[in-house]
């Protein structure tokens, strides 16, 4: 799509151009991580269908995207997720599969095959990534599965995306060893969300169960000494792009915690994610990104009606990232220009 369409987007508040497209085809997830509570609702299965999307495939050529993420739950865990990965390639839509890993040898042919790179879930060293996930043997499953999916195409990427919060913040310099024991191409660090009402939250977390994720001031002192020492000693790693973040971006998972202390303000946030992409969940439900309310349901409006409806519009014209206090509080923002490649 050209840039005065992205531009326009940007300036009108209406899309006319939509580079990502972030679905949820799954509901159900085969972790029981400790900072999410997407597997407190496996008792009810909800998957997007090939018609489900085949019904909305105008649109998605309409909006131009150029990038499909499958987010979750477990996409894999979908009874026919490559299906819809071909309908995408079809398109020569990029398409990302987010995963825990634990399926990733069984289908590491069809991932080749069907999809453009992988995004793993990295929680630690083996015996904490397990501890977190808990989920037993889930590092050996997901070693194997990397190692499988690099056995088809050696040059096929997977990177993996880390929370780092109480459990794990003490093992930062092993969990970048342990990527790059695995062959992964890249690993990136996120804060955890323990604000908002996503990843299968009825309602927010309260204080305690808040306490079980994020860091206590003394954690946050020590996380500040650890990330220092990772920074000053793996700058090789942050030249080459295999740490994702720049040291900047690193110290902001520190302010993050410290915020949630009340020590300093919340890192400052850009993003423009409603602007350029939007989230549709595994039963249909359209929001603007993981952490805002619904805009409204696949089911029974077409994708392109919902993303432009005068309700839509509002929203991102009303939306200040900078004092709303669910972009304050955001984790993983998103900030797409009009001149990015995709």
């Amino acid at each position: 799509m050209s840039l005065l369409q992205r531009t326009l987007s940007l300036i009108t508040d209406r899309l006319h151009t939509m580079p990502v497209l972030v679905l949820l085809p799954h509901s159900r997830c085969n972790c029981r991580c400790i900072m999410c509570d997407i597997w407190q609702g496996n008792g009810t299965l909800h998957e997007l269908s090939s018609d489900d999307i085949d019904r909305h495939m105008d649109d998605i050529r309409r909006l131009g995207v150029q990038w499909v993420v499958l987010s979750g739950g477990e996409a894999l865990m979908h009874k026919n997720i490559f299906v819809l990965c071909r309908t995408f390639r079809q398109e020569e839509i990029k398409v990302t599969i987010l995963s825990t890993g634990l399926l990733l040898k069984k289908w590491a042919s069809e991932i080749v095959a069907h999809c453009s790179e992988v995004i793993v879930s990295l929680d630690g060293s083996p015996a904490l990534h397990d501890q977190i996930r808990n989920i037993p043997g889930a590092f050996d499953r997901l070693a194997e599965g990397v190692a499988a999916i690099k056995s088809v195409r050696a040059s096929f990427r997977i990177t993996a995306r880390c929370v780092l919060q109480k459990a794990n913040f003490h093992d930062l310099p092993n969990i970048i060893e342990t990527a790059r024991e695995l062959g992964l191409d890249q690993v990136s660090f996120l804060s955890a969300d323990v604000s908002s009402q996503a990843f299968n939250r009825a309602i927010p977390w309260d204080e305690d169960q808040v306490n079980t994720v994020a860091l206590d001031a003394e954690e946050a002192d020590t996380f500040r000494e650890i990330m220092e020492e990772v920074i000053h000693t793996l700058e090789r790693d942050f030249e080459t792009g295999f740490i994702a973040e720049t040291p900047d971006k690193l110290r902001r998972l520190i302010t993050y915690y410290d915020a949630l202390l009340g020590r300093t303000p919340f890192p400052s946030i850009t993003c423009n994610a409603p602007w350029v992409s939007t989230v549709v969940e595994a039963d249909g439900t359209v929001r603007p990104c993981f952490f805002h309310s619904p805009l409204g349901n696949i089911q029974d409006t077409s994708l392109e009606a919902i993303l432009n409806s005068d309700k839509a519009i509002q929203f991102r014209k009303q939306l200040n990232v900078s004092t709303d206090p669910i972009c304050q509080r955001c984790v993983c923002s998103l900030n797409i220009r009009p001149t990015t490649k995709i």
